[in-house]
C-alpha cells in the first residue's frame, strides 16, 4: 500500500467554484497551513495545458508541506508530471488499468458506493477508497447517498483505508464516529470558508475527536 492512513485524516479536494477571485494556489496554501493532510486537484473543465501547469505548481507546494498530491481522473497528466497519485470514480478508467499506467508505487484512490465496488477496487490495486456521499452535497452532481450502515459495512469488508466524502462539515462529522473510516474528504467545508486556514484547523480537530470517540 502506497499511502499512510494518517495522510487521509483531512483530505482536501479543490474546486475553483469557490475561488471568488482568489488564486487556487493561495487557497490551497491556506488549507495546508491549517493542517490538511492530502490534496486532490479536481478540474473537470480546464484545458490540458492549464491543468498541467496548475498541477505542477500545486505539487511543488504540497511537497514543501510534506503532503501527498493527487490528480482527479486525469491519469495521463498525473503520469506526465509525476504526481503522487490519482483518484478515479466508478465511471472513469478501471482501477487495474490505472494501476498498470501509474506503476506499483503511486497512490491510487477509488470512489465506491457499495461493498461490491469496494472489494473489487481493493482487488484491482486501490490504496484507499473514497466513500459517499455520506451527507447531502451540492459539490458533486453524480454523488449517490451512502448510508452510515453501508459506510460501516464497506470499512469492514476491505483492509485498505476508507475516507468518507460528501457534505461533511465541522458540525456533522461526529455522526461518522464508529464507522471505521480513517478520515474525511471535503471540498466546500474548507474552500468555501472565509478563513480557510481556520476552517481546516477546526475540521481537523473535530475529525480527530470523532475518530477517537
Amino acid at each position: 500500500m502506497n499511502c499512510d492512513k494518517n495522510d487521509l485524516l483531512l483530505y482536501a479536494v479543490t474546486d475553483r467554484h469557490w475561488l471568488d477571485g482568489r488564486r487556487l494556489i493561495d487557497v490551497v496554501r491556506e488549507s495546508l497551513d491549517g493542517g490538511v493532510t492530502m490534496v486532490q486537484l479536481r478540474e473537470k473543465t480546464l484545458e490540458e495545458g492549464k491543468f498541467l501547469e496548475e498541477a505542477k505548481e500545486l505539487q511543488t507546494l504540497c511537497r514543501e508541506h510534506g503532503v501527498p498530491f493527487l490528480v482527479n481522473d486525469n491519469v495521463e497528466i498525473a503520469r506526465e508530471m509525476n504526481a503522487d497519485g490519482v483518484h478515479v470514480g466508478q465511471s472513469d478508467m478501471e482501477a487495474q488499468d490505472v494501476r498498470a499506467i501509474l506503476g506499483p508505487d503511486k497512490i491510487l484512490g477509488v470512489s465506491a458506493q457499495t461493498v461490491e465496488q469496494a472489494v473489487l477496487a481493493e482487488k484491482h490495486g486501490a490504496d484507499y477508497l473514497g466513500v459517499g456521499a455520506v451527507f447531502p452535497t451540492g459539490s458533486k452532481d453524480d454523488a449517490d447517498d451512502v448510508s452510515y450502515e453501508t459506510l460501516k459495512a464497506i470499512c469492514g469488508a476491505v483492509s485498505i483505508p476508507v475516507v468518507a466524502i460528501g457534505g461533511i462539515t465541522q458540525e456533522n462529522v461526529a455522526k461518522l464516529a464508529g464507522s471505521g473510516i480513517c478520515g474525511v474528504a471535503v471540498i466546500s467545508a474548507i474552500y468555501a470558508a472565509k478563513n480557510i486556514q481556520q476552517a481546516s484547523a477546526d475540521l481537523k480537530a473535530a475529525t480527530e475527536k470523532m475518530l477517537h470517540d
